[in-house]
């Protein structure tokens, strides 16, 4: 194994199997019995031929939240290419995201590829747009918070603690200090248009195009998400009508600096296997689902609604 790295993954299913590891991996793998709190499990009917010939069944199980719940199973010890094969085994209906075991330890599931589907409580941290402004109804927050609830009336909750004008400098200070009470499973963040954004009389020089570097407020909100065993979803920035939005309450947003603050935030998540939720193009060109350019109308925050239901839940 030298010159490999090790690397430590929770399974609770068909990986945990001596002949799929075998078929996957060549030999079977140091294993130790974990358990993963806060989680049960639910069936995934499977049609990928070749998974199902590995592991011998049509269905398997994929991880969901449940509150005070615990999912036994075993942390399997993997070499890079141990890894990149499990990744290729496991079906489009999971992605690989860090976790934090009832031990305490960090180490890498197979959650649900739609993270709200799996979701129970979740707080939503962000700007104006996530408040709901200019939507009397509360924006594409309050809706996703109608829909996720009544579907578990009982055990699911939607925290919506955004505040107007906040940069994601301002959220990761904020958001650990209101977590603890609301007991997230799933810490939505939809931030970041005003980091975006240039002072029209800035204080200090900088380019005019570009969002600032976000990487150290982006990993300080994934650290409180997992320290209290929450997912971390990132919310992108929708389109912007740059002709109406351009000075805006003292700032100058750009199509330009949004689009880049978009792909910070992706290439971020990609780098560090968190969620992203792309949310350009259901406003793309349509300026009238935008009240001033930057906050969507009420008919603006249902089409961002209706978006994160297809691609979230």
């Amino acid at each position: 194994m030298t010159g490999t790295r090790a690397h430590t993954l929770f399974s609770f299913g068909t990986l945990m199997d001596e002949r799929v590891q075998t078929a996957l991996f060549g030999r079977a793998v140091p294993t130790t019995p974990a358990s993963l709190a806060g989680h049960t499990t639910r069936p995934l009917p499977i049609t990928d031929q070749a998974v199902i010939a590995a592991s011998g069944l049509d269905v398997h199980l994929t991880l969901e939240r449940g509150f005070g719940a615990t999912v036994e199973g075993a942390v399997l010890h993997l070499t890079d290419r141990e890894l990149a094969a499990a990744d290729a085994y496991e079906v489009d209906d999971y992605t690989r995201r860090r976790v934090r075991l009832s031990s305490g330890e960090t180490v890498w599931a197979y959650l649900d590829a739609k993270p709200l589907r799996a979701a129970e409580r979740i707080v939503i941290v962000g700007d104006s747009i996530a408040y709901g402004r200019c939507d009397p109804r509360g924006g594409w927050a309050a809706r996703l918070a109608a829909t996720h609830i009544a579907r578990n009336e009982t055990a699911h909750r939607v925290f919506n603690l955004a505040v107007p004008g906040s940069t994601l400098t301002d959220v990761a200070e904020q958001s650990p200090g209101l977590l603890d009470a609301r007991l997230p499973d799933t810490l939505l963040v939809a931030a970041g248009i005003n980091d975006s954004a240039r002072p029209l009389a800035p204080s200090r020089p900088g380019p005019d195009a570009g969002p600032p570097h976000l990487t150290e407020s982006l990993g300080a909100l994934a650290a409180a998400a997992l320290d209290r065993n929450a997912r971390l979803v990132l919310a992108g920035p929708a389109w912007i009508d740059e002709e109406r939005v351009r000075d805006h309450e003292g700032l100058r947003f750009t199509r330009e600096r949004a689009l880049g603050l978009r792909e910070s935030l992706r290439a971020w998540s990609e780098d560090n296997h968190v969620d992203f939720l792309d949310m350009w193009e259901p406003l793309r060109d349509s300026p009238e689902l935008l009240a001033d350019g930057l906050h969507p109308t009420p008919e603006g925050h249902a089409a961002l609604h209706r978006h994160l239901e297809a691609i979230g839940h």
